[in-house]
C-alpha cells in the first residue's frame, strides 16, 4: 500500500495537516539533538525527518522502512539536496543493528502502522545508546470540545476519500480512521515509554492537540 502511494505522499502529508508537517519534522528533530549525533530514523519514508536530523547537525544519520519504494524516493531526495545518506529495509519489530549503536532514534507517523507498538518501542529502546533519545512524533486522540469534534469530522469523514482521489488510490486511504482507532492517547503512549524502560518521558502537543511529540530518555545505568 505505502509502495503505491509514494508518488504522491509528500504532497498528501502536506494535505492531511494542512500545512504543519514540515515544521512538526523540525521540532522532532530538535527534540533529539542530534548535534555531532549517529541517528537512526525509523519508517522514514520518503526521508524528510532523516534529512532534517542531518541539518540540524547529526553526524551520521540512517533512514530505515520497510518499503523499497518509499527508499527510492528517499535517496532519490537526499541526492538532490543533502548529498548521500545511508538508507536500509528493515522491519521496525527487528532493526538490524546492535544493541546501544545510536545516540537518538527518530519516528514520525510510524507508531499507528506498528503490528506491535509496545515491541516496536522496546526494539527503538534496544539500539539506543544510554543517554539516547527516542523521539516520537505522531497523531494522538484528538481533544474534546469543538475542535476535536471538527477533527474528527475531517479525519473520519472528509479527508479518506479526498486523499483517496488525489492519489489515485483510495483504498489507500481508507485504513486512515482505522488507524486511530484503540491508538493510545498521549498519557497511555508515555506509560508506554516507560514501560520499556525509557525515564524522564515528556510530551508536547501539536496541531491543536491532534498530534502528540513524545521524547524519552535511556537510562546511563
Amino acid at each position: 500500500m505505502f509502495g503505491r502511494i509514494v508518488p504522491r505522499y509528500d504532497r498528501l502529508n502536506r494535505l492531511m495537516s494542512l500545512g504543519m508537517d514540515g515544521r512538526w519534522r523540525r521540532l522532532a528533530a530538535a527534540a533529539a539533538r542530534p548535534s555531532d549525533a549517529c541517528a537512526l530514523d525509523v519508517g522514514t519514508g520518503t526521508g524528510d525527518l532523516a534529512r532534517e536530523l542531518r541539518r540540524q547537525g547529526a553526524a551520521r544519520v540512517v533512514g530505515v522502512d520497510f518499503s523499497s519504494q518509499m527508499l527510492v524516493a528517499a535517496r532519490t531526495k537526499a541526492l538532490a539536496s543533502d548529498g548521500h545518506l545511508p538508507w536500509a529495509m528493515a522491519d521496525a519489530l527487528r532493526l538490524p543493528f546492535p544493541v546501544e549503536t545510536f545516540d537518538c532514534v527518530t519516528n514520525a507517523f510510524l507508531l499507528r502502522n506498528l503490528a506491535d507498538l509496545q515491541a516496536g518501542l522496546a526494539e527503538m529502546g534496544r539500539v539506543l545508546k544510554p543517554g539516547g533519545r527516542l523521539v516520537c512524533l505522531d497523531m494522538t486522540q484528538p481533544p474534546r470540545g469543538p475542535f476535536g469534534a471538527l477533527y474528527r469530522l475531517y479525519f473520519n469523514r472528509l479527508l479518506p476519500p479526498l486523499a483517496g482521489r488525489l492519489s489515485g488510490d483510495p483504498d489507500a486511504y481508507r485504513y486512515l480512521p482505522n488507524s486511530l482507532q484503540g491508538f493510545p492517547d498521549a498519557t497511555a503512549m508515555s506509560s508506554l515509554m516507560e514501560d520499556v524502560g525509557l525515564t524522564q518521558v515528556s510530551v508536547r502537543k501539536l496541531g491543536g492537540g491532534a498530534v502528540a511529540l513524545h521524547v524519552g530518555l535511556k537510562p546511563t545505568a
